[in-house]
């Protein structure tokens, strides 16, 4: 009868091969490279665009992208050189993330809300000359007057605005100073402001 043939690994004899001490390495090919794409430099640092920073610069360069910021103002912003500047324009993996950062903006209406923000900032000055200009109707000038009021006292036209103030002192004995807390106004409920709700 033959002698059964040694599986290779689970050969325990006394004559079998030692074990390698440690596995072979892998071909070069098989060695993941490090993904240079997915960082900028900002401020003169390699920042990962899944990281805090790198994501509020997606942000803002889809502000860009809106006309909302300029080129100036970004790399004022984050201190970018022209040489990195050149590079961040190159690459490819933030262009794909603006891109659908740009996207859910859009379809979740950011875009056009900041948008509309930064055009309000002209009504002043606009309802400023209409209020100003002696020829113009005077109900079109009594309109920009109210208009101006409500931008200028925009805080005390809140609905439900209360001035409260809710302060707590905590006696803790004689020998100790007193535990102040700081409350500040109460909140207010939210209230329904829908169209088809009012009347």
């Amino acid at each position: 009868m033959t002698a059964p043939k040694p599986v290779p690994g689970f050969d325990i004899s006394a004559d079998a091969p030692a074990a390698p001490s440690k596995p072979a390495p892998l071909p070069h090919s098989f060695i993941p490279k490090p993904d240079t794409t997915t960082t900028v430099v900002l401020r003169g640092i390699a920042v990962r665009l899944d990281s805090d920073v790198g994501r509020a610069f997606i942000v803002d360069c889809c502000r860009n992208r809106e006309k909302i910021f300029s080129d100036a103002r970004i790399q004022e912003k984050y201190n970018i050189d022209s040489s990195h500047w050149d590079d961040i324009v190159k690459n490819k993996a933030l262009r794909l993330a603006i891109s659908a950062e740009g996207e859910k903006r859009m379809l979740n209406g950011t875009a056009a809300q900041e948008a509309a923000a930064k055009n309000f900032t002209e009504s002043p000055e606009v309802m400023g000359s209409i209020l100003r200009d002696q020829k113009a109707n005077p109900r079109h000038r009594v309109e920009a007057s109210k208009e101006l009021r409500a931008t200028a006292r925009f805080d005390d036209e809140k609905p439900g605005a209360n001035t409260e103030h809710f302060t707590i002192t905590i006696n803790l004995g004689a020998d100790q100073k007193p535990l102040v807390i700081d409350c500040g106004p109460p909140k207010q409920p939210k209230e329904n402001t829908d169209a088809e709700n009012e009347g």
